[in-house]
């Protein structure tokens, strides 16, 4: 065998390194080109050889694109402001970078656009750093279990479909029956436990949107909060980057080390204007009309929430899609799509909305695929099997509508069913401590609300509450740290509770 001379693939790889040696990323001269067509928030560009995909490109009078169409001679370019000054023969320019996003603690408190504009009055933003918006999701081996809960505040959550830190939960459910509530409970029931927030308004109404930053500034939630905003008569391509701008804003912290809820609300609206671009794009439609890779899109939007692991730092990113369904349909193409990417889905039924019952949660749709798990050992040792018996009431109570004569056990199971769904009622942004909700649970499944007249069991559960205020600090601190309640402790806790109670017992 001849040693002494190369072979064609040494060659060849020889050459592959000159030539990475040799190349180099910076750009020797600016490239230039220019608009060809302009349409609804779409432009075709040319004379730009180098572009680079979803690369920006800078236009006059400060506007900016992404490239999003690389084809022959052409760019498609999604506009990311208003582009009604833009006009064919309009200069364009290579910028060398992707779309990024300011980034850090100044950002806290603050309303801004996806480009990091700040929209309140409490001027610039002094961000340190930026990330870009599209980032690849942790590896596999750098996540850790789900473990520790995210409290909602909201009882019917806490106790039938718990949440954790670094789980994708999904709300879907038709317009009006209170996604964009639980969202806002779920913010509002943050404070002091060290997680971060941020609200990510994709499409909505301004009125909508002013209503939530009130909501969370009247009641101090916007301190330890972020709201990223695209409206509905914003482009269709700040729409589309506003909730991965957001998530990279989220992942900083998350980076850090720190724990952080991201909504976004709604992602029906995000598909809907990632539709309106591929379709204007010319990119072939499926499914609804919608581009093949919608399920791509959101898919590595949402990959991204996760829980670190403690090598890195431990921080965790929960996610919390908002998807408005039409007429229940959850079976239509965006709703199956998340449904299949998230851990687990909470359905919001117009019926349950119209009939009072709020949180309007449909139980035995809603899920939650982390389950237990992201539960505190002691709210889990007083659940029991709450969601069996609920289930059982909602069967007997559609049986018991016919007129049918009933026995004394299913009688008993109606009644019961009857104050677990009055104990999962509760205002809207009236969030419970954990204590509380483990106070008023654990007299429940002990059957203290039985001997009570229906007419009265609300006025004592609300009792109840207020007695759970007065639990030892050694109680809630051994609650809050994840302990186990001792028979000792629950006598403690049911002492309370019929204390709160005797004012409403019946009298023979």
């Amino acid at each position: 065998m001849n040693t002494g001379r190369k072979s064609t693939v040494d060659l060849a790889l020889e050459g592959i390194r000159q030539t990475r040696r040799n190349w180099t990323a910076r750009l020797d001269t600016v490239e230039e080109g220019f608009v060809t067509t302009v349409l609804n928030g779409i432009a075709k560009v040319s004379g730009l050889p180098g572009i680079g995909y979803e690369e920006l490109i800078r236009f006059q009078d400060t506007l900016y694109g992404i490239a999003f169409n690389i084809d022959p001679g052409e760019v498609g370019v999604v506009l990311l402001g208003d582009y009604s000054r833009l006009r064919t023969g309009d200069r364009a320019w290579r910028t060398g970078r992707v779309m990024d996003v300011p980034v850090g603690s100044a950002l806290v408190g603050r309303v801004i656009d996806p480009l990091g504009t700040p929209l309140d009055e409490h001027g610039p933003l002094p961000a340190a750093s930026r990330l870009p918006i599209e980032r690849p999701a942790p590896a596999i081996m750098d996540r850790a279990p789900v473990s520790v809960p995210l409290e909602t505040g909201i009882k019917v959550i806490d106790a039938i479909v718990p949440i954790g830190r670094g789980q994708r939960e999904l709300l879907l459910g038709d317009r009006q029956t209170g996604k964009t509530s639980i969202a806002i409970s779920a913010i509002l029931n943050q404070r002091d436990k060290g997680v971060l927030c941020i609200y990510c308004a994709i499409g909505q109404k301004a009125a909508s949107v002013a209503k939530v930053v009130s909501v969370l500034r009247d009641r101090g939630a916007l301190a330890y909060s972020i709201v990223v905003v695209t409206e509905g008569n914003d482009p269709s391509g700040l729409q589309y980057i506003a909730p991965y701008a957001a998530t990279s804003i989220a992942e900083h912290f998350m980076a850090e080390g720190r724990d952080v809820l991201i909504v976004y609300d709604d992602l029906t609206n995000h598909a809907r204007a990632y539709r309106e671009l591929s379709l204007l794009l010319k990119r072939p439609p499926g499914r609804e009309a919608f581009p093949g890779d919608i399920f791509f899109i959101h898919s590595r939007l949402l990959e991204r929430a996760t829980h670190l692991d403690a090598t890195l730092g431990g921080g965790s990113l929960t996610a919390l899609p908002i998807v408005e369904t039409e007429a229940q349909n959850i079976s239509a193409y965006i709703p199956t799509n998340l449904i299949s990417i998230t851990d687990g889905q909470i359905y919001l039924s117009p019926a349950l909305f119209e009939l009072g019952i709020l949180p309007a949660v449909d139980i035995g749709r809603s899920v939650s695929r982390v389950g237990g798990k992201a539960q505190l050992t002691a709210y889990r040792a007083v659940t029991g099997s709450l969601k069996l018996a609920y289930a059982q009431f909602e069967e007997l109570e559609t049986f018991a509508r016919f007129g049918t004569r009933l026995d004394e056990a299913s009688r008993n199971t109606l009644e019961h069913g009857e104050r677990i769904r009055e104990w999962f009622r509760q205002e809207e942004y009236d969030v419970l401590s954990m204590t509380a909700q483990i106070v008023m649970l654990l007299a429940l499944t002990e059957g203290r609300f039985k001997p009570i007249a229906a007419d009265r069991v609300r006025d004592a559960m609300d009792a109840v509450r207020k007695a759970a205020s007065g639990t030892p600090a050694e109680l809630s601190g051994k609650i809050a740290a994840n302990g186990q309640l001792d028979d000792g402790d629950r006598a403690r806790l049911l002492h309370q509770a019929d204390e709160a109670l005797e004012p409403y017992l019946k009298k023979p």
